[in-house]
């Protein structure tokens, strides 16, 4: 959950994997497919728990009709025919939205410029993300990161069909926070979800991952 002021963003760790050694011990194929198996289960339960339905790739995503922060209208259309990541968060976030974005910046430069792949950062808190405000924000990652803002009535049916889950803590003070689901979701160039993407981890690794969609 992403809560309070805004904040800078923090580079990624990197670090690269050490040789095993001949007597070191080996990963079992059997092991492998059981922490895949409890992944797809915890993604399965925060589908089910953020949604009431059951987990179906068919329950994430859907159309809209927002406005980026150019102040030009969008819609799930104009990302057909490229994969492209799906993230929720607000511009006051302290932390945890600048990370992500920041990881998506650096997935999308190791990409290199002519790759044809999208990424989208849908408010949580259309009521002090104008397009405005998220075009000040963005400059200071990837041009490829299209922000989206719109009144309440457009963004809440959104965060239903992403099943995102997001609360405003209560209190009067305008410097409130939003808790929200903090998944980046990866869709292929038809606009369906494919799986959760994993934005942390070293850029290089990441965008031969989304190579695979292109």
């Amino acid at each position: 959950m992403a809560n309070g002021s805004k904040g800078g963003a923090k580079g990624v760790k990197r670090g690269g994997k050490s040789a095993q050694s001949a007597s070191g011990p080996s990963v079992s194929k059997p092991l492998l497919i059981g922490v895949g198996a409890v992944f797809a289960a915890v993604f399965a339960a925060f589908v089910f728990f953020t949604s009431g339905k059951p987990a179906s790739t068919e329950n994430i995503g859907g159309p809209f009709q927002l406005t980026a922060q150019t102040g030009q209208p969008v819609t799930d259309q104009d990302f057909l025919g490229r994969p492209f990541l799906v993230f929720f968060g607000y511009t006051h976030c302290p932390d945890i939205c600048h990370t992500t974005l920041f990881e998506m910046s650096e997935i999308l430069k190791a990409m290199g410029p002519d790759a044809k792949v999208g990424a989208l950062f849908v408010t949580v808190d259309p009521e002090r993300d104008t397009p405005e405000v998220l075009k000040d924000y963005l400059s200071n990652f990837d041009p490829r990161i299209i922000g989206v803002t719109g009144p309440r009535a457009s963004i809440d049916p959104v965060l239903r069909e992403y099943r995102i889950f997001s609360k405003r803590a209560p209190g009067k003070d305008e410097d409130y926070s939003v808790d929200h689901t903090t998944v980046v979701y990866l869709m292929d160039k038809n606009g369906r979800f494919v799986s959760p993407f994993n934005v942390s981890r070293r850029p290089a690794e990441a965008a031969r991952e989304l190579e695979r969609y292109l």
